[in-house]
């Protein structure tokens, strides 16, 4: 079956460019990023792990860890870094899983069952699936998927974006709008009831629709 937002997510042991670890104990009580390439030294995947490793202070700053992976041995990906620092500015600074094996690719749906058990003899294009960033809650349930085709870059600020907005909703049962960006107003999800909004928002809402009730984003 494959995996969708709100299937819990695989938990698995794998080594990494800092030390091997078991996934869910990694994550510990943290949100996570986890982001997938299909293989090193690919110009796209170069700068999407130079951007991330600029950023990651952004993460952090939401309680958030960052993990790639790549279909490829962890000490390709300490070479890979150093031409990801001199091309990006900035080298990886959260671990890299290597999936020699693809066990993990296999595990989370991005490779078929049938592809094999080495990344030995494979291009880039044969793992051109291995190209998903899942949103993770600390409870280890996926919280967003997004696949990108090899040739498009991924927008990270976008995905910075849904953590902020996902935060939201953990904290305060809120919702955000089209095109929303953090400090903007926000919604009041259905679950809420107008009483229990009421005891929350005691200052009220504007609600063009029953169903529409529009609040400011909390301060906290």
């Amino acid at each position: 079956m494959s995996l969708q937002i709100g299937s819990t997510a695989p938990d698995f042991e794998a080594e990494t460019t800092q030390g091997r670890i078991r996934f869910h104990e990694w994550i510990g009580d943290s949100w996570c990023v986890m982001f997938s390439h299909p293989k090193d030294f690919t110009p796209v995947c170069t700068t999407e792990l130079g951007y991330m490793a600029k950023i990651k202070p952004e993460f952090d700053a939401r309680n958030c860890k960052i993990i790639g992976l790549s279909v490829d041995p962890v000490e390709n990906h300490a070479e890979w870094s150093k031409d990801i620092e001199e091309t990006q500015g900035f080298a990886p600074n959260y671990p890299m899983i290597g999936d020699t094996d693809l066990k993990v690719a296999k595990l989370y749906g991005m490779l078929p069952a049938n592809a094999g058990d080495t990344s030995e003899g494979r291009t880039a294009a044969d793992n051109k699936t291995v190209r998903n960033v899942y949103v993770i809650a600390p409870d280890k349930v996926i919280n967003l998927i997004i696949s990108y085709p090899m040739a498009t870059g991924r927008n990270f600020d976008e995905v910075l974006r849904v953590l902020d907005s996902l935060q939201l909703t953990a904290k305060h049962q809120l919702a955000t709008p089209v095109n929303w960006k953090p400090g903007e107003d926000v919604i009041i999800v259905p679950a809420v009831s107008d009483e229990d909004a009421k005891k929350k928002y005691p200052d009220g809402w504007k609600a063009p629709k029953p169903y529409l009730r529009i609040v400011a984003q909390p301060k906290d």
